[in-house]
């Protein structure tokens, strides 16, 4: 196993999830926490640089998170209060969000990192979204970038107003994971082939569009192949944190590819073939199988990916 250290820069927050019949529960979230959490519970050295508070709810994400193994980078309590999301959970198990938040980059030593994950409100959201661009750039002289777009219009607002910030964060990553909602939003009309063959022109030699039940597609730019690759058949509970699961997974299976880390493995993502990816992205559909049958943004051990 890689002991590449993991950065992961974005939001971390309570949850607060309305299911049907009226249950209300509060979760430590935040589409980037979960991924750090994720890769954590993996085995993966995992920081995460976030903007929570001091106050109760602060506390209890950052006990939380020490809990799965991630540490807090220093400055990442200074916000005035800690973000929330209130999810509303469908009889279908999907999930709505409504925000308060607000975000900043702590300042960051990026030469203690071969690898970085970003994503989500993060990216988007000033003042913070800018300085998420200056993290990703301080990284790649000698490590390598995963982003996912994860898109929120209720604050990325249309998707006109996000698709620039997004594709600048696309061409500063190796791997971008996006599902086909978020691609949808982000191109109306056009198909899934053509959004990874643009996004592959902007610099990231390998692109995976999620498709929930029906899968995931991998596509790599250097050489314009694509594969399908089956999801599981399972029981859904709820989708929170089931994307970010898949995201935990992904990283983790190319970081012990050697695919991931450091400038000689991006040099090897851009000349692989398909099996590497393929047992990657099957570690990707074992987390995020593993997180939709479980209510919250439950994320598994190696252990309990084997047990599965």
């Amino acid at each position: 196993m890689t002991e590449t250290r993991v950065l992961t820069t974005g939001e971390a927050l309570i949850d607060i999830v309305h299911s049907p019949g009226g249950k209300v529960a509060e979760y430590v979230g935040g589409s980037p926490a979960n991924v750090a959490m994720g890769l954590a519970r993996l085995g993966h050295p995992s920081d995460l640089a976030t903007y929570v508070g001091t106050d109760d709810r602060g506390v209890r994400i950052a006990e939380h998170l020490a809990e799965r193994g991630v540490s807090l980078t220093p400055g990442s309590d200074g916000a005035d209060r800690t973000p929330t999301a209130e999810a509303t959970v469908d009889e279908d198990g999907v999930a709505t969000y409504v925000f308060d938040l607000q975000w900043r980059v702590p300042p960051t030593d990026a030469s203690a990192y071969g690898h970085l994950h970003t994503g989500s409100i993060a990216c988007t959201l000033e003042p913070g979204g800018t300085e998420v661009l200056q993290l990703m750039e301080a990284i790649r002289p000698h490590g390598t970038v995963s982003y996912d777009p994860n898109a929120r219009p209720t604050i990325m607002g249309t998707s006109q107003d996000a698709r620039q910030r997004i594709e600048d964060c696309i061409g500063r990553s190796d791997v971008v994971k996006c599902s086909t909602e978020d691609a949808e939003w982000l191109y109306e009309g056009a198909s899934m082939e053509e959004i990874a063959r643009e996004w592959g022109r902007l610099g990231p030699p390998l692109i995976i569009i999620t498709r929930g039940g029906d899968g995931a597609m991998a596509y790599l730019s250097e050489t314009g192949e694509s594969i399908e690759v089956d999801a599981r058949r399972v029981e859904v509970e709820d989708t929170v944190g089931a994307g970010d699961s898949f995201m935990s997974g992904l990283v983790s299976g190319l970081l012990d590819e050697g695919l991931l880390g450091s400038v000689e493995a991006r040099e090897r993502l851009r000349t692989t073939d398909f099996e590497p990816i393929k047992r990657a992205v099957a570690r990707a559909v074992a987390t995020a199988s593993f997180t939709v049958v479980r209510a919250g943004a439950q994320a598994p051990t190696r252990e309990e990916l084997t047990d599965s």
